[in-house]
């Protein structure tokens, strides 16, 4: 074979080469080419770029679709800053020289200053489109630079924003609406809760007050009594009780997570249950501490929690039998409070149930009262109060009831306030004169009660006023030494009251104390917050207006007042 007849197959070769490589870099330009056109061309991205100006130079089919503009009406000719609300690019400009700590001016300044400082820049603004409609966009701005990095235009791509900001508005009515329907909820429980608590202060007072008189009850009239106290105060617990639970479904139960001495709790919760416990013929057991503990937990309704197993211990015990509460150290940093009973025990069955509003499985036609509520509040507040609460029962053994807290250090004590604890405690009934009393109070019922309380007490007199506006008068007539106040009354309210007094100088000196059947949490907090020296709930415990009225009275002796009272006419 020649050369000459070998020659051609290289060339052949190296043509084949050179097609190839050529045919491949086409395909490349014309698939980047109809790359770059659909991106051009989409209809759900406003592209829109600008000179280094910010007058448009292009205008691509989703800006047109969004906008309602054509290409040839804007290019050259208007501004991006000119299709969005005039109002916001004016309040951007005054944010981004807050920000920024430099004078921006509204317009197209305002959209594209970030941008070209080379700082990344989303914002969100309306658009205004050509129909004079508009929409909610978010908008992408970035900086276009040549090859020597001098400045030649900016690009903006914009997406609609109105289906995420329809959502949110959804979203944020439904929310407005479950806060509107919480709030409605709450002011129905804690009205329903005065409404219910008003005729229970007349049962409970009145029951107090025949069986404490003079002369005293027989045998029979006891027992009666003793019927009447028993029910009211019963149902006044599960008014209580359904409140509670109310509350913390709502979310507007406060509680105060502090440091917690275990052993003074502990010690409350026994003074409180033993007697009852003694009564049944139970025995209690409570384990004692090493060394002081301290949980982190709500005082009030810590105490609360145990008490509740506690109570639930001792009524659902056998005959002889007894309660024990042990403490055990869990790793690393919590403690665990068991209520062992030696009851009927539980089923896997019931213990499954345990925690369910009103279920007391089974237990409804039984001897023992019961709510079927205590349990599922007890458990709500140990989780509110980062707890754990649990159960392990075996059937004809008993129960044990455990709580999970988590330690914390003591508490840094105050330093005692040397002239306080060196007074001499105060005796109000030494050799004082009469002092007068003042009940603003528009329920009759509820004044007389509180006239034959007041009875009782030879140091004392009521001046009572049906509504706030004769009360006022009277306290400035009159200068009680103390005042108490209802909430609900017609006309001004006792909060209303309570302002108007205090801003009085010559009745701001007298102590105020609330006797109210709003016993919400907030409605207390709201009413101490106001001024008022106590607050006491309705249904009244005798004692404990008692020991309020004697803290007034104290209290008035040390503030400014007028020296002389007048005597009521």
């Amino acid at each position: 074979m020649s050369e000459s007849e070998k020659s051609p197959a290289p060339a052949s070769v190296r043509v084949t080469g050179n097609d190839t490589t050529e045919a491949g870099l086409r395909n490349a330009l014309l698939k980047a080419g109809a790359l770059q056109n659909a991106i051009l061309t989409s209809a759900n991205f406003s592209i829109i770029a600008t000179d280094e100006k910010g007058i448009i130079q292009l205008f691509n089919v989703g800006a047109e679709r969004m906008l309602g503009f054509r290409a040839d009406e804007v290019v050259n000719r208007t501004s991006p800053s000119d299709m969005h609300d005039p109002e916001e690019v004016r309040a951007r400009a005054l944010a981004l020289s807050v920000e920024l700590d430099t004078l921006i001016t509204p317009g197209f300044e305002a959209l594209a200053f970030k941008a070209s400082r080379g700082i990344e820049d989303i914002y969100e603004l309306t658009y205004i489109c050509k129909d004079g409609s508009s929409f909610p966009a978010i908008v992408s701005i970035t900086a276009l630079r040549d090859d020597y990095g001098d400045l030649i235009g900016y690009l903006l791509i914009g997406t609609d924003n109105s289906v995420r900001k329809r959502v949110e508005l959804q979203l944020n009515d439904a929310v407005a609406a479950a806060e509107k329907a919480n709030r409605a909820k709450t002011d129905f429980i804690s009205s329903m809760s005065h409404e219910l608590r008003t005729p229970l202060n007349a049962i409970l007072g009145f029951a107090q007050l025949v069986e404490t008189g003079t002369p005293a009850p027989t045998p029979t009239q006891q027992r009666s009594i003793d019927q009447i106290l028993k029910a009211g105060w019963y149902l006044l617990e599960l008014i209580n009780e359904i409140l509670d639970l109310a509350l913390i479904e709502s979310g507007k139960l406060t509680l105060s997570n502090e440091s917690v001495s275990l052993t003074e709790v502990l010690l409350e919760c026994r003074a409180m249950v033993e007697p009852q416990a003694q009564q049944r013929g139970i025995g209690m057991v409570f384990a004692r501490l090493g060394v002081p503990r301290f949980v982190k937990a709500d005082h009030t309704r810590l105490k609360q929690v145990l008490i509740n197993l506690l109570f639930n211990a001792i009524k659902y015990n056998q005959p002889g039998g007894h309660v024990t509460v042990e403490c055990t150290l869990n790793l690393p940093r919590s403690i665990r409070i068991s209520v062992r009973d030696t009851g009927p025990g539980l089923t896997p069955v019931q213990v499954a149930q345990l925690f369910q509003p009103f279920n007391r499985l089974g237990q409804e036609s039984g001897s023992e009262e019961g709510t079927g509520i205590g349990l599922v509040v007890t458990q709500r507040l140990v989780k509110l109060m980062g707890g754990e609460i649990g159960v392990q029962s075996t059937p004809g053994v008993g129960s044990v009831f455990w709580v999970d807290m988590h330690l914390t250090d003591a508490p840094k004590l105050a330093q005692p306030d040397a002239d306080a604890h060196d007074a001499p405690r105060p005796d109000a009934h030494a050799g004082t004169p009469v002092h007068t009393l003042l009940y603003i109070e528009d329920n009759p019922a509820n004044l007389e009660l509180v006239e034959q309380i007041v009875a009782r007490r030879a140091d004392m007199r009521l001046l009572g006023a049906a509504d706030a506006s004769l009360g006022i008068e009277f306290a400035r007539v009159y200068q009680p030494e103390v005042i108490l106040m209802d909430i609900n009354l017609p006309g001004i309210s006792g909060i209303e009251a309570l302002k108007i007094l205090r801003a009085d100088p010559t009745t701001a000196h007298i102590p105020i104390v609330a006797l109210s059947a709003n016993a919400v949490p907030r409605d207390i907090q709201k009413g101490l917050a106001a001024g008022f020296f106590n607050y006491i709930t309705k249904p009244i415990k005798v004692n404990q207006l008692m020991a309020a009225l004697d803290a007034a009275l104290e209290f008035s002796k040390t503030a400014q007042g007028p020296s002389v009272q007048k005597e009521p006419a």
